[in-house]
This record gives C-alpha cells, structure tokens and sequence, in this order.
C-alpha cells in the first residue's frame, strides 16, 4: 500500500510541475505571437536588411570609383604597372607582405 501511495504523490507532483512549465511556456508563446511584438520583430528584420543593403551598395560605389580612377589613369599614361620595373626572382612587400609584382598597380597623382 506505501509502494501506492508513493507513486501516486510522485505522479501528482510530476503532473503539477509539468502543467506549472507547460502553462509558462504557453504564456511566453502567446506574448511573442501578440501583433505588437510580431510588428517589432518584422521592423527590427527590414532594418537590419536596409542597413546591409546601403553597406553593399556604398562598397560597391567604392570599388566603382576605385576602377573608374584606374581606368583614367591608364589612358591617361599615369598608370604603370610593377612588373616593367621588376627584374624576374626579385620579391615585392606590401606592407610586409609578400605579393605578386603583377598584383601591384602605382599610379601618379594628378596635379590639381
């Protein structure tokens, strides 16, 4: 009879502590399904993709004037290339790394 009894109040005990847990969680589920909360979370998500967005797009105007200046000052002789003043074996550093001469691209400055 005391082997009953024990399981029975280990069962009750289990049963209220999962329906205490159960009864939580459906309470925080419910708060994070509210619109407000839903509205919150679609702004925070546009946000964030606007902000990616502008980064790629100023980046990629970055790389574009970059080339664009390059372009000019090739047609404009400014620009040389290392290879023409490298001899064959020697080794180019670039702010102490090792590079290919051919990676390399000097230009002049324009006088303004």
């Amino acid at each position: 009879m005391m082997k009953r009894a024990t399981w029975f109040v280990g069962g009750v005990a289990a049963g209220v502590a999962g329906a205490g847990y159960a009864k939580k969680k459906v309470k925080e589920a419910a708060s994070n399904a509210a619109p407000a909360q839903v509205a919150k979370s679609a702004m925070a998500k546009a946000r964030a993709k606007t902000r990616d967005i502008a980064d790629a797009v100023r980046e990629g105007r970055a790389v574009m004037n970059q080339h664009e200046d390059e372009l000019h000052a090739k047609r404009e002789g400014r620009l040389e290339s290392l290879e023409d003043h490298v001899e064959p074996g020697d080794k180019v550093f670039v702010d102490g790394q090792p590079v290919e001469s051919g990676r390399v691209i000097v230009m002049r400055q324009r006088g303004r």
